[in-house]
């Protein structure tokens, strides 16, 4: 069997294939003459790509929140045949201060960013490791990096998609499954019309959070091209060793970068402060 990179046709698994990315990505392996099995929650949303594409393209019907769906997708996926990509994409955001968020809107937000994409990649491991290698994408964001008001039950999933990420990596690379997260900035994919808010409270109109509220609901313009994104996530299912993280976007390559600038001369200025806690 050639390496997966090399492989004529794969078999992807896509969620949250209904729009934005999702279906992008599915459409860009459909088109380069991949299979794919795509999870949305209308079963009607992928009628016109299954008309174009045949039986090149199988959707199931998936809500990510529920985790026995899940396990029911994945095990008639399995078994009905190998599957070499998996694309963790399905999501959304609440937007709205910390204060103002409901504890259903915090547990759907992480069962969705969080849950749901451990217990896919977890059921894929096994398979993929006795197949011989595989790969599995997370779509993250840039903030999946860094933290913005307004946000913080987002964040709270995709940096603990990206933790969990990076240390299942270095599990599992030996049996050539390889990990990528996607950390794209602003695509125009529908993602802020989706966006689901708190309900505003007069204390936070105008902090930080109230601005960031209003400048999303403008309708501000998004540079990244959602076709772009989806061809370069897909190459690098074509390179032997992929990146374990994909920044895709000026604007997440510069949030990005100021982040990481930040917290690296936050823990510099701590260095002694670090050494002199040990034992004398």
């Amino acid at each position: 069997m050639p390496p997966l990179a090399d492989k004529p046709v794969r078999h992807w698994f896509i969620t949250g294939a209904s729009g934005g990315l999702g279906r992008q990505l599915t459409e860009h392996a459909l088109g380069r003459g991949d299979r794919v099995t795509a999870t949305v929650r209308r079963p009607a949303a992928l009628d016109d790509l299954r008309a174009e594409h045949g039986d090149r393209l199988a959707v199931e019907i998936l809500d990510v929140t529920r985790p026995a769906d899940i396990d029911a997708v994945t095990a008639r996926v399995i078994a009905a045949g190998p599957v070499d990509i998996v694309v963790n994409n399905a999501g959304y955001s609440v937007m709205g201060a910390t204060e103002e968020m409901t504890h259903e809107q915090v547990e759907h937000q992480l069962e969705t960013l969080l849950h749901a994409p451990i217990r896919i990649t977890r059921a894929f491991l096994k398979p993929m490791r006795e197949q011989g290698g595989g790969r599995i994408i997370q779509i993250s964001s840039m903030g999946g990096q860094m933290g913005a008001p307004i946000s913080s039950a987002y964040h709270a999933g995709k940096w603990g998609l990206e933790g969990f990420t990076e240390g299942v990596s270095r599990e599992v690379a030996g049996f050539d499954i390889r990990f990528t997260i996607v950390e794209p900035g602003g695509t125009s994919t529908g993602f802020l019309s989706a966006l689901n808010y708190t309900t505003e409270t007069d204390a936070y109109r105008d902090t930080p959070v109230g601005e960031m509220r209003r400048w999303l609901l403008s309708d501000p313009d998004l540079t990244g091209d959602p076709a772009k994104v989806a061809a370069a996530v897909y190459d690098t299912t074509r390179l032997a060793v992929p990146p374990l993280r994909l920044t895709l976007g000026a604007d997440s390559y510069d949030a990005v970068h100021a982040a990481l600038t930040e917290r690296l001369g936050a823990l510099e200025a701590q260095k002694d402060l670090a050494a002199s806690v040990a034992f004398d």
